[in-house]
C-alpha cells in the first residue's frame, strides 16, 4: 500500500453520484443502471451492501468528491449498518480516496478496484493471472503520486533529498520493471495464440467467438452447444479465462467456438489493454455470436456497451449474429423482444441455453453466415467411398442416389470451401438454385469432432 489504509470487511455502503449534463438534467451513465450494476458487482465479490446513497452534483468536489452534507450521511450510514467499507461507483483521484478514508475511518474502494478484485479472484489460468496482475499494476502505477504523504519530499539544495522521494522512485522503478516482465510474458502468450490461429487457417478451420454483456448466459450457451462443462453462474464475470471447443456445423464441418470474458459498462481501459491477447481471438474470428439477455430491460444499452468495446479492439466489422438468450425467462404470453441489428446480419435468433429451444436454428444460422450455400449435387466415382463416408460424418448429405454404374449422386448442403475441396479431389459438383428448408427447433445432438479420412478433403 502507498499510504496507511483502514482494514476492509464484507459490509459496505454504496455511493453513486449522478453528474448533471450540460442541459441541467441528470441521467445514468450510457443508459445503464450503473448503481444497480455496481451492487451486483459487490455481490459477485462476496460483499454485502447494507445501504445505498445517491447524490446529484454539477461536478466532483475536488477534495471529498461529494459535499460536507453527504459526508455526514455517509458516516451515519456506515455506523448504522455496522459497515467498514465504502464502495464508490466512480473513479477517484488518489487524494480524494485518501481524504475520504481519513474522514470516514473506513476503507474506500472504487468501481475499477472492485472489478480488478473480482478479476483477480476469478483468474485460474497462467495467462489470466498474468493479465489481471498487469491491469492491477497499471492501475497502481497511476496512483503512486501523492501516495507517500507520511514521508519527506524532495527539496531544493544540496543534501536536502528526502526519503519520500527516494521511496517513490523505488516503487515506480519496481512496478515499471514488473510491468515490462509481464508484458514480455504476455507477448509470448500472444505469439502462441497467433501460431494456433495460423494452424487453424491453414487447416481451413473457421472460428466463432461468443461475445456479450457479462451474465448474458454465454457460458451456458457455450456448454449447450459443445457439451462442455465450463463454469456458469448467475454472477458477473463468472467466466474469465477464454475457452475453445470444437462445434460441428452441418455443411461446414468442424468450427472452433470460443467463450470469452464478458463486457460491462465503464470497463476499465487497463483491463482492455491487459486482455488484448485474449481479445485478439475475438478480433480474428470469422463470426461473432453477440449473446443478449432477452429478459434484461436495458438490453439495448448493453448491446451498445458491447459494440463500443468491439470497436475499441477492432472487431466491429466482423459478421455478427445477434442471439437473444434466456427466452425461457420471459412471460409465456410475452412477444420475443427485438434489439438493434449489428454487422449487417439477419434478425436476432431467440434461444434458451437452459431448455435448448432454438439451438438447432442457431446452428443453421451459423452455417448460413459462414457461407453454406444452396444444395448441390456431387457425383462420386465408385472408388470414392471414403469421401462419401466423410460427407455423411460432417452432416453435409441431404439425399443420395446410387446409379447402375456404381457411382453415387449425393445432394449436399455445404459452404464454398468444402465444395471447392471436393472439386479439387476430382468430384463433379453441380450447384442448384437456392432452396430453403424448414429450420429445426429441437436441440442438436451432442456435436463430435470427426477428422476427414487420410488422403481425403
Amino acid at each position: 500500500m502507498f499510504f496507511e489504509r483502514p482494514d476492509a470487511g464484507r459490509r459496505a455502503v454504496l455511493l453513486h453520484v449522478t453528474f448533471k449534463q450540460k442541459r441541467g438534467q441528470a441521467g445514468h451513465a450510457d443508459g445503464v443502471d450503473s448503481a444497480a450494476e455496481c451492487a451486483e458487482l459487490a455481490r459477485t465479490a462476496g460483499i454485502d451492501v447494507v445501504a445505498r446513497l445517491g447524490a446529484t452534483r454539477d461536478a466532483p468536489h475536488p477534495r471529498w468528491f461529494v459535499g460536507e452534507g453527504k459526508l455526514e450521511e455517509l458516516g451515519a450510514a456506515l455506523a448504522g449498518g455496522d459497515a467498514d467499507l465504502l464502495l464508490v461507483n466512480h473513479d477517484l483521484s488518489p487524494g480524494q480516496q485518501r481524504n475520504l478514508e481519513k474522514r470516514l475511518g473506513c476503507r474506500v474502494m472504487t468501481r475499477t478496484e472492485l472489478i480488478l478484485h473480482i478479476f483477480a479472484d476469478r483468474a485460474r489460468t497462467y495467462e489470466g493471472k498474468l493479465q489481471v496482475e498487469l491491469a492491477q499494476l497499471n492501475h497502481a502505477q497511476s496512483r503512486l503520486v501523492r501516495g507517500w504523504t507520511h514521508l519527506d519530499r524532495q527539496k531544493g539544495g544540496i543534501g536536502l533529498r528526502g526519503a519520500g522521494e527516494t521511496q517513490l522512485e523505488l516503487d515506480q522503478r519496481m512496478i515499471s520493471q514488473r510491468i515490462k516482465g509481464l508484458e514480455k510474458k504476455l507477448g509470448t502468450v500472444a505469439r502462441r495464440r497467433g501460431q494456433g490461429r495460423r494452424r487453424r487457417q491453414r487447416g481451413h478451420v473457421r472460428t466463432v467467438s461468443l461475445v456479450g454483456y457479462t451474465n448474458a448466459g454465454k457460458s451456458t450457451l457455450f456448454n449447450a452447444l459443445t457439451t462442455s462443462e465450463v463454469m456458469a453462474e448467475d454472477k458477473l464475470f463468472a467466466t474469465l479465462d477464454p475457452t475453445m471447443r470444437r462445434l460441428a456445423v452441418p455443411g461446414v464441418g468442424d468450427v472452433v467456438l470460443g467463450d470469452t470474458v464478458g463486457f460491462i459498462s465503464q470497463l476499465p481501459h487497463s483491463l482492455v489493454e491487459a486482455f488484448k491477447a485474449t481479445l485478439e481471438e475475438v478480433a480474428n474470428a470469422d463470426l461473432l455470436l453477440h449473446v443478449v439477455d432477452a429478459s434484461a430491460e436495458d438490453r439495448e444499452e448493453r448491446v451498445a456497451q458491447v459494440e463500443a468495446v468491439l470497436e475499441e479492439i477492432g472487431a466491429d466489422d466482423i459478421p455478427t449474429v445477434m442471439v437473444l438468450n434466456k427466452i425461457d425467462a420471459l412471460p409465456a404470453d410475452a412477444p420475443v423482444p427485438t434489439v438493434p441489428g449489428h454487422g449487417g446480419g439477419a434478425a436476432a435468433v431467440p434461444v434458451s441455453a437452459v431448455t435448448g429451444a432454438g439451438l438447432g436454428r442457431l446452428i443453421d444460422v451459423i452455417g448460413e453466415r459462414l457461407g453454406v450455400a444452396a444444395p448441390a449435387e456431387v457425383l462420386l466415382r465408385p472408388e470414392q467411398g471414403r469421401t462419401r463416408a466423410w460427407l455423411y460424418r460432417v452432416g453435409a448429405v441431404l439425399d443420395e442416389e446410387l446409379r447402375e454404374d456404381g457411382s453415387m449422386a449425393i445432394t449436399v448442403q455445404a459452404d464454398a470451401d468444402l465444395l471447392a475441396r471436393l472439386e479439387r479431389d476430382g468430384s463433379r459438383v453441380q450447384r442448384r438454385a437456392p432452396v430453403r428448408s424448414p429450420a429445426p427447433e429441437a436441440p442438436p445432438a451432442a456435436p463430435t469432432f470427426v477428422a476427414p479420412p487420410q488422403g481425403q478433403p
